[in-house]
């Protein structure tokens, strides 16, 4: 059964950075996509961005273009979320899960979820 756990969250200011990342256990992790999601409070959780098989590309939300950035390594079974330039608003707790669907930007895409992480950016 796949695994997925996230590490790497934490406490910013405004301006900086983190990075996240989410270990997958199992195989064939070079098989699926995998995608990243956060929840804040009160809200429903949200697409941020996505990453397909090798060489298939990367998607994202508007309101992270040009901050984030997502990779993987499919060696070390991991994805990665690269978050600069942080804003309050992106304060939440950050998902990652993986999918063998292409509609890479819906939730219910993802079968396998992380237990997240949180992000919280001071202002």
């Amino acid at each position: 059964q796949v695994q997925l756990v996230e590490s790497g969250g934490g406490l910013v200011q405004a301006g900086g950075s983190l990075r996240l990342s989410c270990a997958a256990s199992g195989r064939f992790f070079n098989s699926y996509a995998m995608g990243w999601f956060r929840q804040a409070p009160g809200k429903e959780r949200e697409f941020v961005a996505a990453i397909r098989r090798s060489g298939g590309g990367t998607v994202y939300a508007d309101f992270v273009k040009g901050r984030f950035t997502v990779s993987r390594d499919d060696a070390r079974n991991t994805v990665y979320l690269q978050m600069n330039s942080l804003k309050p608003e992106d304060t939440a707790v950050y998902y990652c899960a993986r999918t063998y669907v292409s509609l890479v930007e819906r939730r219910s895409s993802y079968d396998v979820w992380g237990q997240g992480t949180q992000v919280t950016v001071s202002s």
